[in-house]
């Protein structure tokens, strides 16, 4: 049988010829996806304003630094945009029907699901658009979670602020949240982690951590900014 098609035909050259469409579909809806990732929401917000937030604070053109250097409104442009391509990412995209090539009706619509996720993450986080300098995933990655796993989000959210108002750091705060992400699959989904949604959440977990490693480092060695705002212990100067 071949894999993701319904074909149990003996002749190969059927599975080949739906193999292959399979094959395809995959990797232009990917591509479609990481070009709709790299589509910057700090550097469309940033060209309103006529500034580059890359040049600014810790030069990362994700949501925290857009907070930092440009307030509160700015921000939450930023977020919404990257937040909504991730949205729009698996929401629409695995659906589209492409001429010519098998469509959803031969693939699994999960891999499908999951494939549209990562290409957009990979674009918000390597943009071809910006030099492949873009934010650190987080806010497209609660978009991709919001139309696959909403139910993560009333778990992740709260799990984020808790960290955020005891530590101040949003970096820590971001990847504790991915951390928990894995497990609440594991829970929640019959079969877990061992599903193919389950290794996707166990990749972008540590692809959180990875885009992260940087405030790692200045957490590591005391030097990393703290939202001391949102803590709740914080000593008053």
């Amino acid at each position: 049988m071949c894999l993701g098609c319904s074909c149990r035909s003996w002749q190969s050259s059927c599975c080949n010829t739906v193999s292959i469409n399979i094959l395809m579909e995959l990797i232009i809806k990917m591509i479609l996806c990481y070009l709709l990732g790299s589509v910057s929401g700090s550097m469309l917000m940033g060209k309103l304003k006529g500034t580059d937030i890359r040049k600014m604070g810790s030069g990362n053109a994700g949501g925290t630094n857009a907070f930092r250097t440009m307030g509160a409104t700015f921000a939450l442009g930023v977020l919404c945009i990257d937040v909504l391509k991730g949205f729009i990412a698996v929401k629409f995209v695995p659906f589209l029907k492409l001429g010519g090539i098998l469509t959803t009706n031969s693939i699994d619509i999960e891999l499908l699901h999951i494939v549209c996720g990562m290409g957009t993450v990979i674009g918000h986080v390597y943009p071809i658009y910006h030099g492949l300098k873009g934010g650190k995933g987080a806010g497209t990655m609660v978009g991709v979670l919001a139309a696959l796993f909403p139910m993560y989000l009333i778990i992740g959210l709260p799990i984020w602020l808790m960290v955020l108002v005891f530590s101040g750091y949003v970096g820590l705060s971001t990847i504790m949240a991915g951390i928990i992400l894995p497990i609440s699959t594991a829970f929640y989904f019959e079969g877990g982690l061992g599903t193919p949604f389950g290794i996707f959440t166990m990749i972008i977990s540590l692809f959180i951590i990875f885009t992260h490693r940087s405030n790692i480092r200045r957490m590591l060695d005391g030097n990393e900014n703290r939202f001391e705002k949102a803590m709740i212990f914080r000593k008053n100067t």
